[in-house]
């Protein structure tokens, strides 16, 4: 299937979810910078604290509210109150008006907004994609989310200063665009039947009691956490591991230009690899991959990945952890599109957003194992944390394996039922 087959939901969903994801990695940042030059980094660091833990909360809310409601009123609510803060944050932050306490608390309702909506935003894909076409879905997802970063992140830096009031403006003006697309184009995809007729707090606490006995939910995110807590090393002990351990070198010499890296440095060149790699491949990576079956292309990119970072948790060789950045990067291309589509097709169709405000919890947990490990790695040698990462990847792969199980036995028990009975 191509592109333009897909369901327009996913279309939209997609060219939304980009411009979301734009925004936040371009101006989050920025909230939070701007907030410790106003009140010094302690204070601004509970700010932080506490617009994290409401977002968490609100991602909950959100999750059992599109079961009630369904996905388009939380999609549509969503983008309109992100247009109204971020307009609202660009008046604290004007020539006419300066609040810190007013953009911080405008900054804490546009999270909680955003994250609120996000589980209908991921149900929806799943509602309107089928098994055949959700790991092309995924793909284009996964390579428009490292689009939006790298853009995001160019844009905001280079124009923070001297330009902050008119980067809230644009991103008013894209919300305001984004909220008359969702009204005007996208559709109701909550299947027949699913919308809950329960509401307030008791039902919303049975429910995701509901989910926490999913068994088979709780391996998948139990593998979720394993990769997110490898994934995340690259911003925790590795990146502290090189900018304490990497001796200066020089990766190349042409001519008299021999230019020498130190390992900040060399942490920088390893995250522009793995970014341009995934925004070069990631629309390839069907061809790249075709002739594999989910469960190989799985298995081979959780390998992959898995051993990349096990280079760079202990070499100092600077063309090695490139090399290391190209191989764990195609594993990622690999794998991460089948575990979300093996994710679409093992969640309970009645409860989808709640099972996917659920499931975010693994990037929460994998952060704060990530943090961890840079404490984990003032005791334990740099091999001893390669050697974690392997078991780490070792059990994410094991707990697929199981996953696949049951995957394929669902799938012939549906195949089975939809057969016809014939009379002997």
């Amino acid at each position: 299937m191509k592109f333009r087959e897909l369901h327009p939901n996913i279309k939209l969903r997609l060219g939304v979810g980009f411009v979301q994801r734009l925004l936040g990695i371009m101006l989050m940042p920025l909230l939070v910078i701007h907030l410790a030059k106003l009140y010094g980094p302690a204070t601004a660091g509970v700010m932080t604290l506490v617009v994290g833990a409401a977002g968490i909360a609100s991602n909950f809310l959100g999750g059992h509210l599109a079961d009630v409601h369904g996905r388009r009123p939380l999609l549509v609510l969503g983008e309109a109150a992100a247009a109204v803060t971020f307009a609202l944050i660009a008046l604290a932050n004007s020539p006419w008006w300066s609040s810190g306490w007013a953009t911080f608390a405008l900054f804490l309702l546009n999270t909680c907004a955003s994250n609120m909506a996000t589980p209908a935003a991921d149900a929806m894909i799943i509602d309107v994609s089928a098994p055949e076409n959700r790991t092309l879905v995924y793909t284009i997802n996964y390579w428009s989310i490292n689009l939006a970063f790298t853009f995001g992140a160019l844009i905001g830096g280079f124009f923070y200063e001297g330009y902050f009031f008119e980067l809230l403006t644009a991103a008013t003006v894209l919300c305001v665009a984004t909220t008359g697309v969702m009204w005007r184009w996208v559709t109701e995809s909550a299947p027949e039947g699913a919308k809950e007729a329960a509401t307030g707090v008791v039902a919303m606490l049975r429910g995701y009691l509901t989910v926490a006995r999913d068994r088979v939910f709780l391996r998948l995110l139990t593998a979720a956490v394993l990769m997110r807590a490898i994934e995340v090393q690259i911003g925790y002990y590795i990146a502290v591991r090189l900018a304490d351990e990497f001796p200066v070198q020089t990766l190349a010499t042409v001519g008299s230009w021999a230019p020498r890296v130190n390992g900040v440095e060399m942490l920088g060149i390893l995250r522009a690899v793995n970014t341009a790699l995934v925004v070069g491949l990631a629309l390839f990576a069907g061809k790249m991959f075709g002739r594999l079956s989910d469960r190989a292309r799985l298995y081979a990119g959780i390998v992959v990945f898995t051993a990349g970072y096990m280079v760079w948790a202990f070499s100092n060789t600077g063309w090695l952890l490139i090399a290391a950045a190209v191989a764990l990067t195609l594993g990622e291309l690999a794998n991460v599109p089948v575990k979300q589509a093996i994710l679409a097709d093992l969640v309970d169709p009645a409860a989808r957003t709640k099972y996917m405000a659920a499931y975010g919890l693994n990037a929460r947990i994998g952060l704060l194992i990530g943090s961890a490990c840079v404490t984990v790695g003032a005791f334990l040698s740099p091999l001893g944390m390669s050697a974690l990462y392997g078991v780490w990847g070792a059990g994410a792969l094991l707990v697929f394996r199981s996953l696949l199980r049951v995957r394929d036995e669902r799938r012939a028990l549906e195949k089975a039922t939809a057969e016809p009975v014939t009379a002997a």
